[in-house]
């Protein structure tokens, strides 16, 4: 065997064997994820709001981005096209996602302008707008664990993640690297504020969506794991819920 005959199989081999060692890498990380920490149970149910969904809307057994407009959603278009354009985009179609939003009886005029303005960009086939009573709303969003304040409107520019349990969800720690290297105070992550691009895309859109999609596609397989959770990451700190 000569010398270029033997640079040519060797070759061949690591060009053969590159791929079944990145897949090697790939499979732990891809079985041992951490899931989407759950920060509140028993967010309240919104099945007595009215809309125009045949049936009903229910956070039970769907993957819910939940909002509050207020009184004057329409003088909120930027938040709501936010979330339109970096959420709704990316995961409308996925199986029982939706994005709903409460609004108060009496805002139907100004959903209308908002829809329009929305409608724009596209059909909102998963967007649904349900309205309520205030206290109705106010006993929403008393049921969820925030650091955001509901405005007298009934109003925040911070959504949040509802699982199909009626679990929130988010992040007990939400220390990027360099604070976890220095010890920092551990901080928790209970909404998303529709303002900031950066965290919509960043951390809700790229990270925790993306996790708790995968997180259900493995129950479903069978393959998930009830105790890999972010927590494990607290090293022991106690975190209330």
């Amino acid at each position: 065997m000569n010398f270029k005959s033997l640079k040519n199989r060797i070759i061949l081999g690591i060009l053969f064997l590159l791929p079944v060692i990145f897949l090697l890498f790939l499979y732990p990380s891809t079985n041992n994820y951490n899931a989407l920490d759950i920060v509140k149970t028993n967010v309240s149910e919104i099945s007595n709001f009215k809309s125009d969904v045949d049936g009903g809307i229910k956070l039970e057994g769907n993957l819910t981005v939940l909002g509050f407009l207020g009184k004057n959603p329409n003088e909120r278009a930027l938040p709501a096209l936010n979330l339109k354009e970096v959420i709704y985009d990316k995961f409308k179609g996925f199986k029982r996602f939706q994005v709903v939003i409460l609004v108060p009886n009496g805002s139907e005029s100004q959903v209308n302008l908002l829809e329009k303005e929305l409608y724009q960009f596209d059909e909102l086939k998963y967007w649904r707008f349900a309205y309520g009573h205030e206290e109705e709303i106010l006993n929403v969003f008393k049921s969820l664990n925030s650091n955001a304040e509901i405005n007298k409107d009934l109003a925040t520019d911070h959504v949040f993640i509802i699982d199909k349990e009626r679990n929130q969800r988010g992040r007990l720690d939400d220390r990027d690297n360099k604070e976890k290297e220095k010890n920092s105070p551990v901080y928790p992550l209970y909404s998303y504020d529709c303002i900031e691009v950066a965290i919509l895309k960043n951390k809700m859109a790229s990270e925790d969506m993306r996790v708790l999609f995968t997180e259900y596609r493995q129950k479903r397989k069978g393959n998930f794991n009830t105790d890999s959770r972010r927590e494990q990451d607290l090293k022991g700190k106690n975190e209330e819920i």
